[in-house]
């Protein structure tokens, strides 16, 4: 039997990488295009593939009672290369995978640029790409080259949506001051790696706390002039828009000081905390978490050393800010990630309209597999949506927007939830078969999501016959 033609993946970001792995796996030969270090973006700062360029982390990984921790389990069982490398790299985050950003990209480089079937060409794809490539994945996230994304809105017709993402600070370890700070995950939750004492902690009184969210409502920020009028994707929004928005809501959100227990203090309830997660395997580097900012960098450093225990903190990288794209995909793509008026192109990733490093692989993982089937001739179903995987294919293809004809368009963004899987069709009841209520039967619900998503998944798995693909 001959060897099929290759398929072409263009982007090598976490989707890029995870397509191509998949593809190569099933016996199809790829070409992943990376234009990185022939061109560079305003975000990426090496060579390697699949680097990532804001947070370090994967996020939970409860695969029984979170969506993105089911999202880790499905991943895995369909032979992840992303979930690997995370897995292999992974640092203390308390109930989060988190990963040494560095050996991690490396690792995943290393598996693809060894891999008999994958050839990686450093080049840009700077319009449509070529006619005779007739099996192309574009998996050029949300900082596609200008050219490239010029010539898929005139093709389309349509304009691409586009939203800030803003990338936190990084700190020195050495540099936080223990003396004021402490060690320890919400509620002391052990997650993979971890020992429940993952976090820095840095307490602020109520009057700290104000003086911080005056010196973010003060401070300078950058100006984005042909960006204007771009909305942020709510899951990454600039702490001092968050500021904006009422000098409460950071205490509601990355600044809660609730699970948390002041151990130099700990008859004093803090008003609100900062918690900064390891960074790198060493330990040497933390992340502010949630701390994304388009301040100036003069005024990061100021405002972030009003901070108790950062009084003297000396910054990695501190924070930046990109422009994002995605396309209006409920019009614009199949269920298989094609794209409807040149079916020779699929999408993958960002771009699409996911949102988070788990999912943007997920995505790709399943154009890989959908591409590769159909070079081998046959046709691939999409998974089912009771599955992590299949439920962010829905909205990303259509579950989105009601009809052809609808007004304009509210497709957003959207990270892997529960709201996106479809309800349970039976009660959900106690071990006892009594009535829950509140926070148990909350509880209760996502485990019955979960196992019903693994179940789903491991029958669709066999019926597909992509088992071989899997996980051992």
């Amino acid at each position: 039997m001959s060897r099929p033609d290759p398929i072409h993946v263009v982007g090598g970001g976490l989707a890029g990488s995870e397509a191509a792995w998949q593809i190569a796996e099933a016996g199809v030969p790829v070409v992943l295009h990376e234009m990185r270090p022939t061109r560079a973006t305003d975000a990426h700062k090496t060579e390697g593939l699949a680097e990532l360029v804001c947070s370090n982390s994967f996020r939970s990984d409860d695969a029984q009672t979170n969506a993105v921790g089911l999202l880790h389990a499905e991943m895995r069982r369909l032979g992840s290369l992303i979930m690997a490398k995370g897995d292999a790299h992974q640092v203390p985050a308390g109930g989060a995978l988190a990963v040494d950003r560095d050996g991690f990209s490396a690792a995943v480089t290393a598996a693809l640029e060894a891999h008999p079937s994958i050839q990686v060409v450093r080049e840009e794809i700077p319009g449509l790409p070529p006619s005779d490539w007739d099996s192309v994945i574009i998996a050029t996230g949300p900082l596609t080259s200008p050219g490239l994304a010029a010539a898929i809105g005139s093709h389309t017709g349509e304009k691409e949506l586009a939203f800030f993402d803003a990338i936190a600070p990084i700190v020195h370890r050495e540099s936080i001051d223990m003396t004021k700070a402490w060690m320890q995950s919400r509620y002391d939750k052990a997650g993979p790696g971890g020992t429940g004492a993952d976090y820095v902690n840095c307490p602020l009184s109520r009057e700290e706390y104000d003086a911080f969210i005056d010196a973010l409502l003060a401070g300078e920020k950058t100006e984005f002039k042909e960006w204007e009028g771009t909305p942020y994707f709510d899951g990454c929004l600039p702490i001092e828009v968050m500021a904006e928005r009422g000098r409460e809501t950071l205490r509601h959100g990355p600044m809660k000081p609730v699970g948390l227990t002041n151990a130099h203090r700990p008859d004093v309830k803090p008003y609100a905390v900062v918690q900064l997660r390891q960074d790198n395997a060493l330990g040497t580097l933390f992340n502010m978490v949630g701390f994304q900012t388009k301040l100036k960098h003069g005024q990061q450093a100021a405002a972030f050393r009003m901070i108790p225990g950062l009084e003297r903190a000396e910054f990695a990288r501190l924070g930046g800010i990109h422009r994002n794209t995605f396309l209006n995909s409920p019009r614009l793509l199949d269920q298989t990630l094609r794209l409807r008026s040149l079916p020779r192109l699929r999408f993958a990733g960002q771009i699409t309209g996911c949102e988070g490093y788990v999912e943007s692989a997920a995505v790709g993982l399943m154009a890989g597999r959908f591409a590769a089937a159909e070079r081998l001739g046959g046709t691939l179903a999409p998974p089912p949506p009771e599955t992590a995987h299949g439920a962010l294919l829905n909205h990303i293809t259509g579950g989105h927007i009601e009809s052809i004809d609808a007004g304009p368009r509210s497709f957003q963004p959207m990270n892997v939830n529960f709201g996106l899987f479809p309800p349970l069709t039976e009660p959900v009841r106690g071990e006892a078969g009594e009535r829950l209520r509140g926070p148990a039967k909350s509880l209760a619900k996502k485990k019955t999501l979960t196992r019903r998503a693994l179940a789903a998944l491991d029958k669709w798995m066999s019926e597909t016959r992509t088992s071989p693909l899997a996980a051992e």
